[in-house]
C-alpha cells in the first residue's frame, strides 16, 4: 500500500531539483489557503501565439455547435474533435490603429493577451497592458516553483523598431508584466530545462552540467538514490506513473543533447551567429520539444502558467522542411493570389499539427481525475485574421480542454463579431481562482463556453 507523501516532495541530487507529478500517495493536492487561491486542484493556462493572420475560408469551420464541420486547417486535430472548443467573433480592439497608422503585426501581439492599445513608440518608453497570464501569476504563481513560463521558438530582441514605428518588444513578446514591462520569452530547450531541474546552487549546477557533458549522464543519474527511496513507499500504480514520468524527461534531455551535437558536426547546417546551440533547425520540432517541456512543467505542477509564441508577429521566416521557400509575412500578403493562399494553408496546417500533438501529449497524461489536458484550458490562435485586411475582429481562436470539467468541449461557438477576447479571459480566470472585474477592454464574462 502507498505511504502517505508530501505534494510538493522532490527528489534531490547534485544540481538537480526534481518536481513529482500528481501520484495517488500524495497528500491533498493543495492547502486550503492555495485552493482559495488557486482552486481545489491544479487548473492550467496555456496561450499558444501564432503570427501573420490565418487563411480564413480554410480556417472557420462551417456549421455551429457540435455537428459543425472541421475546417481544412483543423483536419490534424480530428482526433481531438471532442477537445476543444473553436471559438469565432472574438476580437482584439486594441490592435486596431486608432489613428496610429501602420503597425498592425506589433499592435496584434501587444494587445492579444492585455485586450490593451499599445504606444506606438520604438524607444525606450513602450506601454501596453498586463496581460491575462502575468495577472493569473501575480494571484497564484506563488503556490508553484515558478510562477509562469515564456518560450518560444524564434529569437528577438525587445529594442529597436520592427513595424512601422512600434518597438521590437509588442512584435516579439505576448506576456506583460506590466504595462511597461514585457516578459522576454525563452527559445533555448536547454536553458528552459536547466532551470526546470536545476538546484539553487549555482556552482552546483555548473558542475552537473559539466559531469553530464563529460561522462555522457542523465541529470536523473543524479537523483536515482533519492528515487530508489522513494519508489519503497509507493504501489505498482504510482512507480508506474513515476517511470512514465522519468522516461519523458529523458527523452526530452536525449533531444536537447542530440541537437546540441547535430549542430556542433554541422549536420543541421552552419550555426549563425547568436543561433542557440540546442534549438532544433527544424522549427517543428522545437516547437514540439517547447511544447513537451512546458507538458512536462504542468504534469510535475512546477508552473500553472505558460505562453508559448510558435514564432513571432510580423515573422518572415520560410518553412523548407514544407518546401515552402517563401518568408511567411510575404505569403500572408497574399492580395487573393491562389498560391499564395495556399502556401499560407500550408503554413497554417503545419501549426495546428504541432498544436495537435500538444494536445496529444497533453491528453495522454492520466490524473487522479481524468487527465492533464482535461485540467488545463489551452488558447490557441492569433491577433490577425485575414492578413491581407490586417484585420483583429473575428480572430481565429480556438481552446482545448475542460478547465477542470468546467468546460463543455466538442463544439463551434459563434459569438458576436467584436465581442472583447479579453471576456474570455475573464471566464478563464474565474476557473483558476483568480476573480478580476476586469482586465484590457473587456465588458464582462464569455456565456455559453463554461
Amino acid at each position: 500500500m502507498n505511504k502517505r507523501i508530501s505534494r510538493r516532495s522532490a527528489l534531490r541530487g547534485l544540481g538537480t531539483l526534481m518536481a513529482l507529478p500528481a501520484l495517488d500517495a500524495m497528500a491533498p493536492l493543495v492547502s486550503r489557503a492555495e485552493g482559495v487561491r488557486g482552486g481545489a486542484k491544479p487548473i492550467r493556462m496555456a496561450f499558444l501565439f501564432v503570427p501573420n493572420g490565418m487563411n480564413m475560408g480554410l480556417w472557420t469551420p462551417s456549421g455551429e455547435g457540435e455537428s459543425y464541420g472541421l475546417s481544412p486547417i483543423m483536419e490534424a486535430l480530428g482526433p481531438h474533435r471532442s477537445e476543444f472548443n473553436v471559438l469565432t467573433g472574438l476580437t482584439q480592439d486594441g490592435a486596431f490603429a486608432h489613428g496610429d497608422g501602420g503597425g498592425d503585426h506589433a499592435r496584434s501581439a501587444a494587445a492579444w493577451l492585455t485586450g490593451c492599445h499599445p504606444l506606438k513608440t520604438s524607444g525606450a518608453n513602450i506601454r501596453a497592458g498586463l496581460s491575462v497570464d502575468q495577472l493569473a501569476a501575480s494571484k497564484i504563481g506563488d503556490i508553484t516553483r515558478y510562477p509562469s513560463l515564456e518560450l518560444g521558438v524564434e529569437r528577438g530582441g525587445l529594442a529597436g523598431d520592427c513595424d512601422s514605428g512600434y518597438s521590437c518588444a509588442y512584435s516579439n513578446a505576448i506576456s506583460w508584466r506590466s504595462p511597461s514591462t514585457p516578459v522576454a520569452k525563452e527559445t533555448d530547450p536547454r536553458l528552459v530545462f536547466e532551470r526546470l531541474f536545476g538546484s539553487a546552487d549555482e556552482s552546483e549546477n555548473t558542475e552537473s552540467r559539466e559531469l553530464r557533458a563529460k561522462y555522457n549522464k542523465s541529470i536523473l543519474d543524479f537523483v536515482m538514490e533519492d528515487a530508489a527511496s522513494l519508489k519503497k513507499k509507493l504501489g505498482t500504480h504510482d512507480r508506474a506513473k513515476l517511470d512514465e514520468y522519468f522516461s519523458g524527461v529523458r527523452e526530452i534531455e536525449r533531444r536537447i543533447v542530440w541537437n546540441e551535437k547535430a549542430n556542433k558536426e554541422g549536420a543541421q547546417g552552419i550555426l549563425k551567429p547568436g543561433m542557440k546551440l540546442s534549438a532544433p533547425a527544424d522549427p517543428g520540432e522545437h516547437i514540439r520539444l517547447m511544447g513537451d517541456i512546458m507538458v512536462v512543467a504542468f504534469q510535475a505542477d512546477m508552473t500553472r502558467i505558460c505562453t508559448m509564441m510558435f514564432a513571432n508577429e510580423g515573422s518572415n521566416r520560410a518553412y523548407r522542411h514544407i518546401g515552402i521557400t517563401d518568408g511567411h509575412h510575404e505569403i500572408s500578403h497574399h492580395g487573393r493570389d491562389a498560391k499564395k493562399l495556399d502556401q499560407l494553408q500550408q503554413i497554417n496546417r503545419f501549426h495546428v499539427q504541432q498544436l495537435a500533438y500538444i494536445v496529444d501529449r497533453m491528453k495522454g497524461i492520466k490524473e487522479q481525475d481524468g487527465t492533464l489536458l482535461d485540467n488545463t484550458m489551452l488558447v490557441y490562435g492569433g491577433g490577425i485574421s485575414d492578413p491581407d485586411r490586417h484585420n483583429h475582429d473575428d480572430l481565429p481562436i480556438l481552446i482545448a480542454g475542460k478547465g477542470g470539467g468546467t468546460m463543455k468541449t466538442g463544439r463551434h461557438i459563434k459569438y458576436k463579431n467584436g465581442t472583447p477576447m479579453t471576456n474570455l479571459f475573464l471566464s478563464m480566470l474565474d476557473r483558476v481562482g483568480v476573480p478580476a472585474e476586469t482586465i484590457g477592454d473587456s465588458t464582462g464574462k464569455l456565456n455559453t463556453l463554461f
